[in-house]
Protein backbone atom coordinates (compact mmCIF):
# COMPACT_ATOMS: atom_id res chain seq x y z
CA UNK A 1 0.00 0.00 0.00
CA UNK A 2 1.52 3.26 -0.72
CA UNK A 3 3.26 5.46 2.07
CA UNK A 4 2.87 9.42 2.23
CA UNK A 5 6.59 10.14 2.03
CA UNK A 6 6.27 12.03 5.36
CA UNK A 7 6.19 8.99 6.33
CA UNK A 8 8.76 7.21 5.09
CA UNK A 9 10.65 6.20 8.31
CA UNK A 10 8.03 4.00 9.29
CA UNK A 11 8.84 1.64 6.42
CA UNK A 12 11.38 -0.87 6.80
CA UNK A 13 13.15 -1.55 3.34
CA UNK A 14 16.05 -4.34 3.74
CA UNK A 15 17.63 -4.64 -0.14
CA UNK A 16 16.74 -3.74 -3.89
CA UNK A 17 13.86 -6.05 -5.48
CA UNK A 18 15.14 -8.18 -7.93
CA UNK A 19 14.89 -7.53 -11.47
CA UNK A 20 11.90 -8.93 -13.63
CA UNK A 21 12.94 -10.31 -16.89
CA UNK A 22 10.02 -9.29 -18.78
CA UNK A 23 11.21 -5.63 -17.92
CA UNK A 24 7.91 -5.04 -15.68
CA UNK A 25 9.67 -3.17 -12.60
CA UNK A 26 10.32 -4.92 -9.81
CA UNK A 27 7.53 -4.74 -6.60
CA UNK A 28 8.37 -6.25 -3.35
CA UNK A 29 5.62 -7.60 -0.98
CA UNK A 30 4.35 -5.27 2.03
CA UNK A 31 3.55 -6.50 5.07
CA UNK A 32 2.01 -3.74 6.90
CA UNK A 33 1.47 -3.97 10.76
CA UNK A 34 -0.84 -1.53 12.67
CA UNK A 35 -0.10 -1.17 15.99
CA UNK A 36 -0.97 0.53 19.21
CA UNK A 37 1.72 1.92 21.57
CA UNK A 38 -0.43 1.08 24.73
CA UNK A 39 -1.63 -2.61 23.21
CA UNK A 40 -0.17 -4.88 24.82
CA UNK A 41 -0.56 -7.76 22.15
CA UNK A 42 0.96 -4.95 20.08
CA UNK A 43 4.02 -4.75 21.92
CA UNK A 44 4.43 -8.09 21.65
CA UNK A 45 4.28 -8.32 17.85
CA UNK A 46 5.97 -5.78 17.44
CA UNK A 47 9.01 -7.00 19.67
CA UNK A 48 8.78 -10.44 17.76
CA UNK A 49 9.17 -8.72 14.57
CA UNK A 50 11.67 -6.37 15.72
CA UNK A 51 14.12 -7.97 17.48
CA UNK A 52 13.32 -11.61 15.84
CA UNK A 53 11.94 -11.72 12.72
CA UNK A 54 13.92 -8.33 10.93
CA UNK A 55 17.51 -10.04 11.68
CA UNK A 56 15.92 -12.86 9.95
CA UNK A 57 15.05 -11.04 6.84
CA UNK A 58 17.92 -9.20 6.56
CA UNK A 59 20.00 -12.17 6.56
CA UNK A 60 17.97 -13.77 3.56
CA UNK A 61 19.20 -12.24 0.64
CA UNK A 62 15.50 -13.60 -0.85
CA UNK A 63 13.82 -12.30 1.46
CA UNK A 64 15.38 -9.33 2.08
CA UNK A 65 15.30 -8.20 -1.52
CA UNK A 66 11.44 -9.33 -1.84
CA UNK A 67 9.76 -7.77 1.22
CA UNK A 68 9.34 -4.39 2.70
CA UNK A 69 7.62 -3.70 6.36
CA UNK A 70 5.19 -0.30 7.31
CA UNK A 71 4.48 0.20 10.58
CA UNK A 72 1.26 1.75 10.89
CA UNK A 73 0.12 3.80 13.69
CA UNK A 74 -3.54 2.46 15.18
CA UNK A 75 -4.28 4.52 17.38
CA UNK A 76 -6.90 3.29 20.11
CA UNK A 77 -9.16 6.39 21.42
CA UNK A 78 -10.78 4.54 24.29
CA UNK A 79 -7.25 4.54 25.57
CA UNK A 80 -6.67 8.33 25.90
CA UNK A 81 -3.41 8.12 26.60
CA UNK A 82 -2.71 6.04 23.20
CA UNK A 83 -3.35 9.50 21.40
CA UNK A 84 -0.02 11.54 23.45
CA UNK A 85 2.22 8.65 22.44
CA UNK A 86 0.91 8.60 18.53
CA UNK A 87 1.66 12.56 18.51
CA UNK A 88 4.97 11.66 19.80
CA UNK A 89 5.98 8.80 17.60
CA UNK A 90 4.52 11.29 14.69
CA UNK A 91 6.81 14.01 16.37
CA UNK A 92 9.80 11.83 15.54
CA UNK A 93 8.86 11.31 12.01
CA UNK A 94 9.16 15.06 11.72
CA UNK A 95 12.20 15.73 13.30
CA UNK A 96 14.45 12.65 13.10
CA UNK A 97 12.52 9.93 10.74
CA UNK A 98 15.70 7.57 10.56
CA UNK A 99 15.29 7.09 14.92
CA UNK A 100 11.49 6.20 14.41
CA UNK A 101 11.74 2.78 15.03
CA UNK A 102 14.14 2.69 17.69
CA UNK A 103 11.74 5.18 19.20
CA UNK A 104 8.82 2.98 19.06
CA UNK A 105 11.30 0.35 20.55
CA UNK A 106 11.86 2.18 23.79
CA UNK A 107 7.60 3.34 23.80
CA UNK A 108 6.66 -0.30 23.90
CA UNK A 109 9.77 -0.83 26.52
CA UNK A 110 8.01 1.62 28.49
CA UNK A 111 4.50 1.01 27.83
CA UNK A 112 3.18 0.48 31.22
CA UNK A 113 4.37 4.02 32.15
CA UNK A 114 2.14 5.30 29.46
CA UNK A 115 -1.19 3.52 30.50
CA UNK A 116 -4.47 5.73 31.48
CA UNK A 117 -3.42 4.51 34.89
CA UNK A 118 -0.07 5.80 35.14
CA UNK A 119 -1.50 9.13 33.50
CA UNK A 120 -4.78 9.51 35.37
CA UNK A 121 -2.90 12.61 37.40
CA UNK A 122 -0.75 13.70 35.52
CA UNK A 123 -1.15 17.25 32.75
CA UNK A 124 -0.86 15.90 29.06
CA UNK A 125 2.19 18.86 29.18
CA UNK A 126 4.04 16.73 31.57
CA UNK A 127 3.26 13.72 30.04
CA UNK A 128 4.46 15.55 26.58
CA UNK A 129 7.96 16.17 28.51
CA UNK A 130 8.10 12.34 29.51
CA UNK A 131 7.73 11.57 26.19
CA UNK A 132 10.73 13.89 24.95
CA UNK A 133 12.94 12.90 27.58
CA UNK A 134 12.00 9.27 25.99
CA UNK A 135 12.97 10.58 23.04
CA UNK A 136 16.48 11.87 23.87
CA UNK A 137 16.81 8.46 24.61
CA UNK A 138 17.07 6.96 20.80
CA UNK A 139 18.84 10.75 19.87
CA UNK A 140 15.93 12.82 18.91
CA UNK A 141 16.25 16.59 20.30
CA UNK A 142 14.74 16.90 23.55
CA UNK A 143 13.51 20.65 23.32
CA UNK A 144 12.38 20.14 19.68
CA UNK A 145 10.27 17.26 20.59
CA UNK A 146 8.91 18.65 23.33
CA UNK A 147 7.89 22.06 21.56
CA UNK A 148 6.04 20.14 18.55
CA UNK A 149 4.22 18.39 21.20
CA UNK A 150 3.36 20.97 24.38
CA UNK A 151 -0.51 22.65 24.10
CA UNK A 152 -0.85 26.43 25.48
CA UNK A 153 -2.74 27.37 28.28
CA UNK A 154 -4.15 29.88 26.19
CA UNK A 155 -5.30 30.09 22.35
CA UNK A 156 -3.00 31.03 20.04
CA UNK A 157 -3.33 34.59 18.07
CA UNK A 158 -5.02 33.72 15.06
CA UNK A 159 -6.41 30.67 15.80
CA UNK A 160 -8.92 28.68 18.11
CA UNK A 161 -9.68 26.60 20.91
CA UNK A 162 -8.92 22.70 20.53
CA UNK A 163 -6.38 23.95 17.59
CA UNK A 164 -4.12 20.98 18.48
CA UNK A 165 -0.34 20.98 18.60
CA UNK A 166 2.66 20.95 15.72
CA UNK A 167 1.82 17.14 15.05
CA UNK A 168 -2.17 17.34 14.83
CA UNK A 169 -1.97 17.78 11.12
CA UNK A 170 0.01 14.19 9.97
CA UNK A 171 -1.70 12.96 13.06
CA UNK A 172 -4.84 13.26 11.79
CA UNK A 173 -3.52 11.52 7.97
CA UNK A 174 -2.42 8.45 10.51
CA UNK A 175 -6.12 8.12 11.67
CA UNK A 176 -7.83 8.36 8.17
CA UNK A 177 -5.18 5.82 6.61
CA UNK A 178 -6.64 3.19 9.30
CA UNK A 179 -10.40 4.49 9.19
CA UNK A 180 -10.13 4.33 5.25
CA UNK A 181 -8.72 0.41 4.99
CA UNK A 182 -11.35 -0.72 7.97
CA UNK A 183 -8.44 -1.52 10.23
CA UNK A 184 -10.24 -1.49 14.28
CA UNK A 185 -8.57 -3.49 16.35
CA UNK A 186 -4.61 -3.63 17.24
CA UNK A 187 -2.72 -5.28 16.13
CA UNK A 188 -3.59 -6.20 12.81
CA UNK A 189 -1.91 -7.26 9.81
CA UNK A 190 -2.29 -6.59 6.15
CA UNK A 191 -0.20 -8.35 3.34
CA UNK A 192 -0.09 -7.22 -0.04
CA UNK A 193 -3.03 -5.17 0.75
CA UNK A 194 -5.29 -7.92 1.74
CA UNK A 195 -6.04 -8.73 5.81
CA UNK A 196 -3.78 -11.53 7.00
CA UNK A 197 -5.80 -13.08 9.90
CA UNK A 198 -4.12 -16.21 10.51
CA UNK A 199 -0.85 -13.99 11.31
CA UNK A 200 -1.01 -13.68 15.35
CA UNK A 201 0.79 -11.42 18.05
CA UNK A 202 1.57 -15.18 19.37
CA UNK A 203 3.81 -16.49 16.98
CA UNK A 204 7.22 -17.79 17.29
CA UNK A 205 10.16 -17.37 15.43
CA UNK A 206 9.48 -20.33 13.56
CA UNK A 207 5.92 -19.59 12.74
CA UNK A 208 7.48 -16.38 11.01
CA UNK A 209 10.26 -18.40 9.48
CA UNK A 210 7.72 -20.83 8.34
CA UNK A 211 5.14 -17.86 6.75
CA UNK A 212 8.31 -16.21 5.09
CA UNK A 213 9.35 -18.99 3.37
CA UNK A 214 5.77 -20.02 2.39
CA UNK A 215 4.96 -16.30 1.18
CA UNK A 216 8.14 -14.90 0.76
CA UNK A 217 10.35 -17.75 -1.23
Amino acid sequence: MALNPKFAGQRLLFGQPDAVASGVPPAPHTLELFLDYTCPFSAKQFNMMYHTVVPLIKANPKWAGSLQVIFRQQVQPWHPSSTLVHEAAVGVLQLAPEKFWDFSDALFRDQLTYCDESLVNETRNDTYKRLAKLGATVGVDEAALYDLLAIPDKVREGTWPNFGNKVTNDLKLQVRYGRMVGVHVSPTVIVDGVVANDISSSWTKEQWEEWLKKNIG
